[in-house]
């Protein structure tokens, strides 16, 4: 029972979608601060979801590394304060604004 309960985590974590309002986004994956993530950009917006599991003491770090781990695959700034969740204190998955003037040159 325990492999399959292995192998099902392993196919879930593996099907990272975003929101419906991301189809058609540019899709990123990354490793940030140790953490893999799928970031979805769609215009000045993007949709990061953590891959994995993380114990409580772990998730503390993550909001930090998620607007680090988009900023870096997207090249445009992190607006301060735009992260939202669906649920408050939500460590797998967050929407950010960008500001990607910079990045046009």
């Amino acid at each position: 029972m325990r492999h399959y309960l292995s192998a099902l985590v392993l196919l879930i974590s593996a099907c990272a979608s975003g929101s419906p309002d991301m189809l058609g986004a540019r899709r990123h994956e990354l490793r940030q601060d140790g953490i893999d993530f799928v970031i979805l950009q769609k215009d000045a917006e993007a949709e990061i979801i953590r891959m994995g599991y993380l114990g409580r003491a772990q998730r503390a770090a993550v909001p930090v590394a998620m607007a680090r781990a988009v900023a870096t695959a997207t090249g445009c700034a992190v607006i301060p304060g735009s992260m939202t969740t669906r649920i408050p204190g939500d460590t797998g998955v967050a929407r950010f604004d960008l500001d990607c003037r910079a990045s046009r040159g």
